[in-house]
């Protein structure tokens, strides 16, 4: 971590402790697969400062198996908080409250010393919700962001706006606001089975062996989470980016993504005109062996979304186009090796206006979405190939 980060991360802290050896701590992520990796180096650090503690984790079901068997984490607690997102859907279902207060037993049994929340305090309702989950543990130390509307902590970190820090410096601020001691190199991590691996490698090799293969591997992400489909270049721009990637440098294409999008990989598929050898692996594999894939690739490329941050962790070089989203904040977080990760932007005065200031936005971008619809394929295939190049996966017979 730079001097200047960590400066920065310390100015934020506006009250700090310190927790006893074998405190108790329950970290409060309910996000999607991205945004909980994106707490990865957090909780390193409050476990290598603590290492005798009781750390668990407050997540959604859709992340919960993502960080299985990490042996940073003692114990996984699952909520979903999508049926309490809306004020409307506890009208609609009050049914919802009990189930809501089913989780607050074992909440209140963890007996917790610190409860830590890794979420912005945006909206009004997601603020109650918040107030009343930590309030629920009855943890003596209420630990998060203040944008101003954090009366109910007592240990606040402020909050200067979306992309003021990284969303994993956010997190890694919260963290040592209770004495975690941040590492000098923090990256994501992601915990992978050699048997997720041996599952991946049949996948991307079908029985061959890596050198039997043609290379560079590019696997290309189009699509996105459910939340913001607004996020996706269009997918006549990946087709045209995978011929002029092969049609200059070889190599196969593999379209990763989950069995939502299977449709979106057979729109591009048919539109790709250089012969270049593809595979859709849409939906093959859980989310682990998905990420084993990624992590034998050459490069990654793809949208504002999930795959992006989990190529990262892997190591796995990334280009990640954005748009409407705040790249700042959730730009794909490299940490110290600011080489493996390059975003390909346009700069127009209205972005971004998804995740700008303190605000949450616009989800669905406007109508026009300049900030996708004019970004061409030339700027996302030189970061290509500068990133190939960089990392010795581009054949030299096209070096001129």
């Amino acid at each position: 971590m730079s001097d200047t980060m960590q400066s920065q991360i310390t100015r934020a802290i506006d009250t700090s402790i310190t927790l006893p050896d074998n405190a108790r701590i329950l970290i409060v992520k309910l996000a999607g697969l991205g945004d909980l990796l994106l707490a990865t180096p957090a909780l390193r650090a409050l476990r290598t400062s603590y290492p005798q503690a009781r750390i668990d984790l407050l997540v959604t079901p859709d992340s919960a198996g993502l960080l299985k068997g990490w042996d940073v984490i003692d114990n996984i607690i699952v909520l979903d908080k999508y049926l309490f997102d809306y004020p409307q859907q506890i009208i609609k279902h009050p049914g919802n409250l009990k189930r809501l207060g089913e989780i607050f037993k074992p909440l209140r049994e963890g007996h917790y010393d610190a409860v830590l929340l890794f979420h912005h305090l945006t909206l009004r309702f997601g603020r109650m919700k918040h107030q009343a989950l930590m309030r629920a543990t009855g943890a003596k130390w209420r630990v998060g962001l203040d944008n101003g509307h954090g009366w109910f902590l007592n240990v606040r970190v402020k909050d200067e706006g979306f992309g003021a820090m990284h969303e994993a410096e956010y997190n890694m601020a919260v963290a040592a606001a209770v004495g975690a001691q941040l590492s000098a190199s923090p990256h994501l991590e992601m915990p992978l089975s050699e048997e997720e691996r041996a599952a991946a490698h049949t996948l991307v090799y079908e029985g061959a062996s890596p050198q039997e293969v043609p290379h560079p591997i590019i696997a290309i992400h189009p699509g996105s989470g459910g939340y913001s489909t607004a996020r996706r270049w269009a997918p006549e721009r990946f087709a045209q980016l995978a011929d002029t990637l092969y049609s200059e440098g070889g190599g196969q294409l593999l379209l990763v993504g989950g069995p939502e999008e299977v449709e979106l990989h057979q729109s591009i598929m048919g539109q790709l005109r250089s012969g270049v050898p593809v595979r859709s692996l849409a939906g093959k594999g859980n989310i682990k062996v998905a990420t084993a894939v990624l992590e034998q690739a050459d490069l990654f490329i793809g949208n504002d979304a999930g795959l992006a941050h989990l190529a990262t962790a892997t190591g796995t070089p990334v280009i990640a186009i954005f748009g409407l989203t705040n790249y700042n904040a959730w730009g794909p977080y490299p940490g110290a090796n600011k080489e493996q990760v390059a975003i390909v932007h346009l700069d127009l005065p209205c972005m971004p206006c998804f995740y700008r200031g303190h605000q949450l936005g616009t989800p669905e971008g406007c109508a026009t979405r300049d900030c996708l619809t004019q970004l061409g394929v030339d700027p996302v295939a030189a970061a290509a190939r500068r990133m190939l190049r960089l990392h010795g996966k581009w054949p030299a017979r096209t070096e001129a």
